[in-house]
């Protein structure tokens, strides 16, 4: 076994948590169930991995093999890696194009390999309808770097593509190249929208979260008591008619139901100060130009909980409410007369 492949396969057993090693490894199936039952996983981690490489050794593992377990621990801990949502387009529009899984694979290989020698590919299919693509990129003269891969996760008969990159900006368009005659369209374009979240941002493109979102159906305000929190006999009907109303406005914008996950979302404002002539000042053509970012473990909860907490008026901004139906998480602010927009994304 090369001694690459060997030296992967241990520093890929050291990232997996010591109580999911069996399991990652049953799912890996290249070990025998008895080489598997062999494995003491109570040692010190450093002598697992080594005794694991050994049983690979035994086996003739290739960097096909490790590259494979690599993407079995990615597929399971992917909210570790930042994902990048990507958008492909056919020419007229024409989406009725029938996906053949083997097909793809060998167009998508060819491609590349035309473009560069040095370079491991590998595929695995889920059951999700996902087919994960781990790309590992080398020079015209050194051996692809198998600790900085692109991770690209693709759903067929969708146009949606979602990259973590770890890649120069020319192996970026030969990925896409790539992408694009394999799956039969003309473009692709980011969409803005990034998380660490994979699913959250599978369940936006897809429209998946409105299957968790209820529907607000207003309701007398006495069959709602048992469900309001404890209200201070003291506190008049207004306070109390106006908590209902941003409870009301709050669901319509968000819902009741799990929102997806997002860590961040920013705003590039590019506008120009202006002020009376006389003044001499600020008077530039040239925009003014800065980013506000919003961070957060889940954004959309903290900003769904503003309003109900008192902390802005509701309704909120558009900006902060379009996120999940723009499916943009990245804006970019310009000046138009009579006021502002917010059409294309930052980039």
């Amino acid at each position: 076994m090369d001694a690459v492949v060997a030296e992967y396969i241990r520093r890929t057993v050291l990232r997996i948590p010591r109580s999911e090693i069996g399991k990652m490894l049953a799912l890996w199936g290249f070990l025998s169930e008895n080489q598997l039952q062999s494995i003491n996983l109570h040692q010190l981690k450093e002598n697992l991995s080594q005794e694991v490489v050994q049983l690979c050794e035994e086996n003739g593992a290739t960097i096909k093999h490790a590259a494979n377990l690599d993407i079995i621990y990615n597929y399971t801990y992917r909210d570790k890696k930042n994902w990048t949502v990507y958008k492909m387009t056919r020419e007229g529009g024409d989406e009725n194009v029938i996906f053949d899984f083997v097909d793809f694979k060998n167009k998508f290989k060819t491609s590349l390999r035309l473009l560069l020698k040095n370079i491991t590919i590998t595929f695995k299919k889920y059951e999700d309808n996902s087919l994960w693509i781990r790309v590992a990129w080398g020079t015209q003269f050194k051996k692809p770097n198998q600790y900085k891969p692109t991770y690209v996760v693709y759903h067929s008969q969708t146009p949606y593509v979602f990259i973590s990159h770890s890649i120069f900006k020319s192996c970026k368009a030969m990925l896409f190249q790539a992408l694009l005659a394999a799956a039969s369209y003309s473009e692709i374009h980011e969409m803005d929208l990034r998380s660490r979240c994979l699913d959250s941002l599978k369940d936006i493109v897809f429209k998946r979260y409105n299957q968790n979102v209820q529907t607000f159906n207003p309701q007398p305000l006495q069959e709602r008591n048992s469900a309001l929190e404890n209200v201070d006999p003291r506190i008049i009907q207004e306070d109390r008619n106006k908590k209902e109303t941003i409870r009301r406005i709050n669901e319509e914008d968000f819902g009741n139901g799990t929102l997806p996950k997002l860590q961040y979302a920013q705003y590039k404002l590019e506008t120009v100060f202006k002020s009376k002539p006389e003044l001499g000042i600020l008077n530039d053509k040239e925009p003014f130009r800065c980013l506000v970012k919003f961070s957060s473990p889940h954004l959309l909860e903290a900003v769904r909980s503003l309003a109900p907490a008192g902390l802005a008026t509701a309704p909120l901004s558009r900006l902060l409410t379009c996120i999940v139906p723009d499916a943009k998480n990245s804006f970019k602010i310009t000046e138009k007369k009579g006021g502002f927009s917010h059409g294309h994304p930052h980039q």
